[in-house]
């Protein structure tokens, strides 16, 4: 009895992934395949595969040439009263993935088989979004992109798995992952940024400013207050939204390489970012400013910067280490916050693989990466007030004043 039933399961699911791509294709009008066809082919896999089970697995590979035998059939048939270019290639390319998809159900654990159709449906329907995602991207971002994909997926897997150098902190391979993670997320913020547009929303640029760079964000929203003094408002929003989403950033970091020490240190960074955002929620609800557009962003993908910050990364991870055999705890504060001036990913990667490795205590790490976040966030006060003047900084001052102390009161008093 408990076999029939999971028999029928995957034939439900192969239904309703088969209906979810058919909708889809019958919304964009395609002739060949719709809301029966599709299922039908699903369905014909996930058969396939159980009968596989029984006779051999001949039988998926039989079925599947059958559904390229009908599906050519179909385009021969169209083409004798439409152009080649004119009939695409999607959908009869989506109906063999899904006769595949039909068969994962049944030989794979069923959230892969769900998980795929549910990707094809995706992008099946983002079609125009996706067309202008790669119109938008300039021979420069694209360039940089592929770049980063040859050092990710071709240079990462020859990288040796083994620590050099003094206090046995240097890994090449895990190094270099930590900085495809880092580059891989502003990587996605850029790509959302580039999705949406110079839409005008001061939450949107707040927000991926944060995950691309918040640094980089404060820059371009100083010089664009520079420009239109008229921004100053909605400018302010944007560089303490960005600077509160950057400590949420920080603990996403944290949880993807020490995962079994964000329960202590989720506490008191989601602190200090809620104090963040309370003048930003103050402000819109009172003055509700306006922007022009989100500040510009730059492609965090390029070459040059993921080898930089590879070597600020590698450089902070021996200095935190020399601190520590020298100076003690002591020295760590002053490694913290000398980097965090700069760059805070950097230092949270190497405090949290510290903490992973139980090189330091929890305790101690959180408060080093906090430390450096509020050295961050002096910084982009001043860089603030270096590029779009003395108004600007004093009133982002008071904006951060809340965030930097209540930063102070944690660091001193949470246990």
């Amino acid at each position: 009895m408990p076999e029939q039933a999971s028999i029928f399961g995957q034939l439900g699911l192969a239904v309703l992934l088969g209906l979810l791509v058919g909708l889809q294709r019958e919304h964009a009008a395609h002739p060949m395949a719709g809301m029966r066809t599709f299922p039908l082919i699903t369905v014909s896999g996930t058969v396939a595969a159980l009968l596989g089970k029984q006779f051999g697995g001949w039988i998926v590979g039989a079925g599947w040439l059958g559904i390229v035998v009908v599906l050519g059939i179909g385009t021969l048939l169209r083409l004798r009263t439409e152009k080649a270019e004119e009939l695409g290639t999607t959908t009869y390319v989506a109906g063999l993935l899904m006769y595949g998809v039909g068969a994962l159900l049944v030989v794979a654990p069923l959230a892969v088989g769900v998980a795929v159709g549910g990707g094809v449906a995706v992008l099946l329907q983002f079609k125009p979004e996706l067309h202008r995602i790669a119109q938008q991207l300039g021979d420069e971002d694209l360039r940089a992109i592929m770049q980063f994909v040859l050092l990710s997926c071709v240079v990462l897997p020859i990288l040796p798995n083994q620590t050099y150098g003094p206090f046995e902190v240097f890994n090449p391979y895990k190094s270099w992952l930590l900085v495809v993670l880092i580059v891989g997320m502003s990587v996605s913020g850029y790509i959302i940024y580039k999705f949406l547009g110079p839409a005008e929303s001061i939450w949107l640029g707040g927000i991926l400013g944060g995950v691309v760079s918040s640094t980089a964000t404060t820059l371009s929203t100083a010089l664009m207050v520079r420009q239109e003094p008229a921004l100053q408002n909605g400018g302010l929003m944007i560089v303490a939204l960005a600077s509160s989403v950057a400590f949420l950033r920080v603990g996403v970091i944290v949880g993807v390489v020490a995962p079994e020490t964000i329960a202590i240190c989720i506490g008191p960074l989601m602190v200090v970012a809620g104090l963040g955002l309370l003048p930003v929620l103050i402000a819109w609800w009172s003055r509700r400013p306006s922007l022009a557009a989100m500040p510009p962003q730059k492609n965090p993908a390029q070459l040059g910067s993921a080898l930089l910050f590879g070597g600020w990364y590698v450089g902070i991870l021996f200095a935190l280490a020399a601190a520590r055999h020298y100076w003690a705890d002591q020295g760590l504060y002053l490694v913290a916050g000398l980097s965090g001036l700069a760059d805070l990913d950097a230092i949270t990667l190497s405090t949290a693989r510290l903490m992973a490795e139980h090189n330091i205590e929890t305790s101690l790490g959180w408060r080093l990466i906090l430390t450096a976040g509020l050295a961050n966030l002096g910084f982009k006060i001043i860089l603030a007030g270096l590029w779009a003047g003395t108004a600007f900084c004093q009133n982002l001052l008071r904006w951060m004043a809340l965030p930097v102390l209540g930063g102070l009161l944690v660091l001193v008093f949470w246990p």
